[in-house]
């Protein structure tokens, strides 16, 4: 019989949501911000910078901050579109 892991996606999906949760926490307590859609974006621009310096693409950690720049993203892109 050879080897089947079915349903791994979902082992994946729990994995990116911890190392989101992980990056999100520590960048929110590091500005002392509520949330991450609450940073300037000069404190976004030194966490990216901090990242690609520091944060092997390869890394499982790089997801999170990836997650963090578009939830941000996301969130400032429609606030500056109703303005």
């Amino acid at each position: 019989m050879s080897f089947e892991w079915h349903r791994i996606h979902k082992w994946e999906e729990n994995i990116e949501s911890e190392v989101t949760d992980a990056v999100e926490q520590q960048v929110t307590e590091q500005y002392g911000v509520d949330s991450v859609v609450d940073l300037t974006e000069e404190q976004v621009d030194e966490v990216m910078a901090w990242r690609d310096e520091h944060v092997s693409e390869y890394s499982p950690m790089y997801i999170g901050f990836t997650n963090l720049y578009n939830t941000w993203e996301n969130e400032n892109w429609e606030s500056e579109e109703e303005e």
